[in-house]
């Protein structure tokens, strides 16, 4: 009679929340190891805060250029994360296979999904961090109410998350490298970070107002910079963008 073995360790999946701690862990380190993601996520919001917080090179408006410019580096950090970087690093990692042999593994693809939008988020708050301390010492004084704030920060990163992945599933890798840092510009220099929105003409404003960088920059400087409530207007724009990206991203998002 043969008896029945027991393997050490047990062969098998381990359970989902490990899964996916493993796998947004993963995407953490590789993004912070990543030198080029660094740069765009990192070195450049800061470099700009400093640059033009302490160089007079574009008119605020406001007596310390520092009030204005902390929310939008805010802004600009939370898009070259959640969409830039993840639209690029996701392509490339669809281009290579590497989603589609994630796919195949016990991870289901809204774990993995769920593994991204947390490395996101880990990295989202060292930048917070970060671009709150150097404005700290740039003389910077916010005011307002923390919770419009976190409200408006985790609109704003689903809404450039869903584009992001709706980018990095519907492009060639190539494509995508092109257009997320073109649409990284454009959006820099006309989304209300760097200049403000009332130096373009009123059509361009009117347009320009609805994209998700300009509500995300905007309703941070009205709570952080002018201490108003919650933005209503500046949140139900970036849930709109949250639920089409998402939801387009989910619908023609390609592994393959």
């Amino acid at each position: 009679m043969t008896s029945t073995g027991t393997y050490t360790p047990r062969p098998g999946a381990a359970p989902l929340p490990r899964m996916i701690a493993a796998q947004a862990a993963l995407e953490t380190r590789m993004l912070l190891r990543n030198g080029e993601q660094l740069l765009l996520t990192v070195v450049i919001p800061t470099l700009l805060l400093v640059l033009f917080g302490t160089v007079d090179i574009v008119d605020t408006g406001e007596d310390r250029a520092v009030d204005f410019l902390a929310p939008g580096v805010l802004a600009l950090a939370v898009m070259s994360t959640a969409f830039t970087g993840q639209a690029i690093a996701t392509g490339f990692e669809r281009r290579y296979g590497v989603l589609k042999r994630l796919a195949a593994s016990p991870l289901p693809r809204w774990g993995l999904m769920t593994a991204k939008t947390i490395s996101v988020l880990v990295t989202e708050i060292l930048q917070v961090v970060l671009v709150t301390v150097i404005a700290f010492a740039l003389g910077w004084s916010p005011h307002g109410n923390p919770f419009a704030v976190l409200l408006l920060l985790v609109l704003g990163t689903a809404a450039f998350s869903g584009l992001g992945l709706l980018m990095a599933g519907t492009l060639k890798a190539e494509a995508t490298l092109a257009a997320a840092n073109l649409v990284f510009l454009l959006l820099l220099v006309g989304g209300g970070v760097i200049v403000p929105l009332d130096r373009f003409p009123d059509a361009a404003q009117a347009v320009l107002g609805l994209l998700p960088i300009s509500a995300l920059s905007e309703g941070l400087r009205d709570v952080l910079q002018h201490g108003a409530g919650v933005p209503w207007v500046d949140l139900g724009i970036l849930a709109v963008w949250a639920v089409l990206g998402l939801g387009a991203a989910a619908r023609f998002f390609r592994w393959e």
